[in-house]
């Protein structure tokens, strides 16, 4: 069995991976036996129906799939806006993706979405892409996530991250349904947080253009913004042993890594903690850094 991470950075990080992933490649010596790459999720600026994370970065649609294809990875287009209407599902830019997305690729690729309106939409307009239900519908509730788990429409379903140590009803799953699950990893927010469902929706008005304030974290860290160490003390962590020792074991093997508003350096770290032995970790660090074409801070 092998567990499979979908990375963050499509659009936002090609350049971090058009090193890594041919050193993932050519070195995987380097690299645990055990994991293999998913995805690579993400969505370009300006995307109407983007969501969880304001889009950025450089690179075109055609660079990534162009990056993606060459070593046989998915790509996934994370369209997670959860408040769209029939009138956004015209985008012309979105419409343009998804139909670039679905003829290319031969592992196939994706859509993570959050509304129910562009999921039936795409099922009925682009039947080659593959959905995956996002976090962002904060399925906090273990009954909401079997609900979810029992929609066909779905390849894969990603909870809450306050669901990754409820092993006990996990794997009580079906392994049919086991193989759907896709655990967040890396969560950096409060793990008690209120406020992550009006978090994720102030970011899916921006993308629709509408004129709001920017959503206010109330947790005591908000000002500390993301850090690795601080994920790793979250109670809904899970680290390179726990996949090992308790979620492959037990059936689980879909492993998701957020980072798409992070820099490349930070991004980097989650590939050398999650894929790399550690008596190869500077190697890989030094092939990484001593890239001229990079600019990781």
């Amino acid at each position: 069995m092998k567990a499979y991470y979908h990375l963050p950075g499509l659009f936002e990080f090609c350049s971090l991976y058009r090193v890594f992933f041919p050193l993932f490649r050519e070195r995987r010596e380097y690299f645990y036996d055990w994991c293999e790459i998913g995805s690579v999720y993400g969505a370009p600026a300006d995307c109407l129906w983007g969501g969880g994370r304001i889009g950025f970065g450089d690179d075109t649609p055609e660079e990534a799939l162009a990056l993606t294809r060459e070593y046989g990875i998915s790509a996934r287009l994370t369209f997670s806006n959860s408040l769209l209407r029939d009138e956004h599902l015209s985008d012309r830019k979105c419409n343009a993706l998804c139909a670039m997305f679905e003829k290319n690729g031969t592992v196939g690729n994706g859509v993570v979405v959050a509304s129910d309106l562009l999921t039936e939409y795409l099922r009925r307009t682009y039947p080659g892409l593959y959905l995956v239900s996002s976090t962002t519908k904060v399925l906090t509730d273990f009954g909401q996530l079997e609900a979810e788990l029992d929609r066909e429409e779905f390849r894969f379903v990603v909870p809450d991250f306050k669901l990754n140590r409820e092993l006990g009803r996990l794997n009580g799953l079906p392994a049919e349904k086991k193989r759907k699950v896709e655990f967040l990893c890396n969560e950096c927010c409060r793990f008690d947080c209120p406020d992550r469902r009006a978090c994720y929706e102030n970011v899916s008005r921006k993308s629709l253009g509408e004129d709001c304030p920017d959503h206010v974290c109330t947790s005591p860290s908000a000002g500390r913004g993301y850090r690795f160490s601080d994920a790793m003390k979250n109670p809904g962590f899970i680290g390179i042993e726990d996949i090992r020792s308790v979620y492959m074991p037990n059936g689980f093997s879909q492993f998701k890594l957020e980072g798409r508003s992070l820099g490349s350096a930070v991004v980097l770290e989650f590939l050398l903690y999650y894929m790399t032995k550690p008596e190869h970790q500077l190697e890989v660090r030094e092939e990484i850094y001593l890239d001229s074409s990079l600019d990781l801070f």
